[in-house]
């Protein structure tokens, strides 16, 4: 297959500005960049089907640039439903620091911030020499602009279309940028840039927009319970990441195996295979897993979230070091309290049992166990003193769900 072809079978490819954009995309050779703006300081699951394309078109012989937009963050993207909340410059500050820092460390490759060439440009100039190629009647004509007309959006985000095309436009003269890479719902934004470029140059440049990932509902990929997953290991777990990634849709896996790996069309049919005749395996969603928890974190978090995973699910978490305990508590329902407790009241309290009366059968019938050990005490009482570090206990009911008593 060609680059081209190959974008195409792993669905990474929804619209390009122009036919010719196949030929060049594989002949290589391309300076392209692909940005966000810093509204967290990490990306999420989401960003990464995106910026993996940045690895996928370097090896293919292309260039990548990273942008992250420390000016465009502080005017927002507008958002389909209403305006953005006026996000603080240093919280700006600190996201665009922690999510350079993670591109960095992620991809290796160059990253720039459009705040460098925001500052220098005073208001008359950007009239002049930008918003006088935007005419309101395009503008208008935009999806990102048509679907908040009715319920109203500021002249700041109405503007960020302008600022995004002066990126492209900055970029294709200070780098030799001729391609912008982007998520669908960017289409508007990007095709601006094209158009800007054009009319202030006379130069041609190219853009193609990725399909959103979502699950079978169209839900984007990745929200879980409307919490992000991120890809810094310390606000998600590689254990919690695992979690996700092997409960997700039967009918949806190959394509993300597609999207996030780097098997080869081989490979990934061999397990399409594997999943239509023999699903309970779950052996595509378990590589789904390695690969992406190995690409960001390294193969011995991957190793260290299935250890995790094994021994939550024989009920062995006496296994677990203490940094796994911690790890796999973060998924697990939680519940507060401040003072020694009875069992029986606990698991009513905490709803872990509906009622005294189903907490006595419960432990009677010894399926509580408390930090790894069957209790069958009616009597017993969690204290912070037997808590692990003094501060939480880990109970299990039955054989697969969890709960963490947090000791205030």
């Amino acid at each position: 297959m060609t680059l081209f072809e190959e974008l195409k079978w792993r669905g990474l490819i929804k619209d390009i500005t122009s036919p010719e954009l196949e030929e060049k995309l594989n002949k290589g050779g391309l300076t392209f960049y692909i940005g966000t703006d810093p509204t967290a300081d990490s990306m999420h699951i989401g960003h990464l089907s995106s910026f993996l394309i940045t690895k996928r078109l370097k090896d293919a012989g292309h260039n990548p640039i990273l942008l992250v937009g420390g000016g465009t963050g502080l005017i927002g993207d507008p958002k389909a439903t209403c305006e953005r909340d006026r996000t603080p410059r240093e919280v700006i500050e600190k996201n665009y620091l922690g999510l350079r820092k993670q591109v960095e460390d992620i991809f290796g490759f160059k990253v720039v911030n459009n705040l460098d060439w925001y500052k220098d440009i005073n208001m008359i100039d950007f009239l002049r020499d930008y918003g006088k190629y935007f005419t309101v009647n395009y503008m208008l004509d935009k999806d990102t602009i048509k679907r908040r007309l009715e319920s109203g959006i500021s002249f700041t985000e109405f503007s960020y279309m302008i600022l995004q095309a002066l990126d492209f436009k900055y970029l294709h003269e200070n780098y030799g940028v001729d391609l912008q890479v982007a998520g669908s719902d960017q289409w508007g934004n990007i095709t601006a840039g094209v158009d800007l470029i054009k009319k202030a140059t006379g130069d041609t440049v190219y853009a193609f927009t990725m399909p959103l990932v979502t699950d079978s509902r169209g839900v984007k990929f990745g929200k879980s319970e409307g919490n992000a997953l991120w890809l810094d290991k310390n606000k998600t777990s590689s254990y919690e990441l695992y979690q996700f990634l092997v409960n997700v849709e039967d009918s949806m896996v190959i394509d993300y195996l597609k999207i996030y790996t780097f098997l080869t069309k081989e490979e990934i049919e061999k397990y399409e295979e594997v999943n239509k005749n023999e699903p309970h395996l779950r052996l595509a969603h378990k590589k789904l897993a390695e690969e992406i928890i190995t690409f960001l974190h390294g193969h011995d978090e991957y190793l260290k979230a299935v250890h995790i995973s094994d021994a939550l699910f024989k009920g062995n978490i006496k296994e677990l070091s203490h940094d796994e305990l911690l790890d796999a508590s973060k998924s697990m329902d939680s519940y507060e309290i401040d003072t020694d407790t009875n069992l029986v009241d606990l698991l009513v309290d905490a709803k872990i049992s509906s009622s005294k009366r189903e907490a006595r059968e419960f432990i009677t019938n010894n399926s509580i166990s408390i930090n790894g050990d069957k209790v069958n005490d009616l009597d017993f009482v969690i204290k912070r003193e037997n808590a692990i570090d003094n501060k939480f206990t880990i109970i299990r009911k039955g054989k697969k769900k969890y709960y963490v008593i947090l000791h205030k």
